[in-house]
């Protein structure tokens, strides 16, 4: 699932941060979430990995500005601009943070252990090397609100079509700690960012909840081979259509500075 991805709280929260409207603590800490620690890796100016709060320190001071994010699948290299190995290792995560200001981009190796319930989760951000040009295939707010909302139409069609459930203790569950997050705020960006961002956001989380309950917990008629490749054609252009929605928002911030 992607409708909270890491790189998008690091986004949020670091553009707030450069702009001055959170201090660190707060950014850091809505940045890590429920994981152990973050820390930033091969950060020019620096020996070996930093924590989160040097390691936005140490960007600000190297010029960067602005934080994007890109959601990369294959096939689909979106909000990325090279070089093939940053692109390479940020499609292998399925994330990256870009930086705007500096030629730089973070991309995360995620490593966990304990037994379930218990899991203890590091992150290690590698900062990379990027290609200063604009990033691939990144709707404005308005496109990705249009394109949203036409993609919800469909997905709700092709799923009645192919006759996925979209219930269950499975899916109910997905659904009931989603509605949780939302209402105790953890999906909301952070502030600087347009109205119209977070109500893009909240339609492109529902849309990327929607399309992955059908792909992991949808049943209904959809159970031959032949119906499961029916079912993930069908619901293909419309996972594109929220993760272009979900870069879209996250990037707002950037955005709305750049026009002033």
């Amino acid at each position: 699932m992607l409708f909270e991805p890491r790189s998008g709280r690091l986004a949020a929260w670091g553009n707030a941060l450069l702009a001055g409207l959170v201090s660190p603590d707060e950014a850091v800490l809505s940045i890590v979430g429920e994981d152990a620690v973050h820390r930033v890796a091969g950060l020019p100016g620096e020996s070996g990995p930093v924590g989160l709060t040097l390691a936005l320190g140490r960007m600000r001071a190297l010029g960067v500005t602005g934080l994007r994010v890109a959601l990369p699948a294959p096939g689909h290299p979106l909000g990325l601009s090279g070089p093939p190995e940053f692109n390479a290792r940020a499609l292998e995560a399925e994330e990256a943070v870009v930086a705007v200001g500096a030629a730089m981009g973070l991309v995360p190796e995620v490593t966990e252990a304990g037994p379930a319930g218990d899991v203890h989760v590091e992150v290690v951000w590698r900062c990379l090397p990027v290609r200063e040009a604009p990033p691939a295939d990144v709707p404005s707010l308005g496109e990705a609100e249009r394109e949203l909302a036409e993609a919800l139409r469909e997905a709700t069609q092709a799923l009645t079509r192919l006759d996925v459930a979209g219930s269950g203790p499975v899916a109910d569950a997905a659904l009931s700690a989603y509605r949780a997050r939302a209402e105790a705020g953890r999906d909301v960006l952070a502030p600087g960012y347009p109205a119209r961002a977070v109500r893009v956001l909240s339609l492109a989380q529902r849309v990327d909840l929607m399309v992955s309950l059908a792909y992991e917990n949808g049943h209904g008629g959809a159970v031959a081979a032949s119906e499961m490749a029916a079912r993930a054609e069908a619901l293909r252009p419309v996972e594109r259509v929220a993760r272009r929605a979900l870069v879209a928002a996250y990037n707002a911030a950037v955005e709305e500075r750049g026009r002033d």
